[in-house]
């Protein structure tokens, strides 16, 4: 039997080139684009986005580029490849990948958060 970790990295992987349409009225749809790499840690390169209806990334999860990342000021930056986007501005911040798993979990909650702001922005 796989541990569990080896069928939601497989699942993960599965969902690359998927495109869905989350929400018809707002526009939101999402895109995975997920591959096998031995050149990242994970043995993932992966991009999971949300998009608005005008096509702009309104948040990412991702390792396929490497981010300069400095969290205080007089140190160096640090090169980081596992990170996010909190908007199509942002260009990156430290994410920390556990599991196929947590990281699908982690960028559904995210786009649920989203989904509520927005909704409450509207209304």
């Amino acid at each position: 039997m796989k541990h569990k970790d080896a069928i939601m990295l497989e699942y993960l992987l599965e969902l690359d080139g998927t495109r869905l349409l989350i929400d018809e009225v707002l526009g939101l749809w999402v895109k995975f684009d997920i591959k096998q790499a031995v050149d990242r840690h994970n043995g993932i390169k992966y991009s999971l986005s949300l998009h608005n209806q005008s096509n702009e990334r309104i948040l990412g999860f991702d390792n396929a580029h490497a981010i300069e990342y400095r969290s205080k000021k007089h140190v160096a930056p640090q090169r980081i490849y596992d990170h996010w986007h909190k908007d199509n501005k942002d260009k990156g911040r430290p994410y920390n990948y556990v599991s196929a798993a947590k990281l699908l979990e982690d960028f559904w909650d995210s786009v649920d958060q989203i989904i509520l702001d927005i909704k409450e922005e509207i209304s």
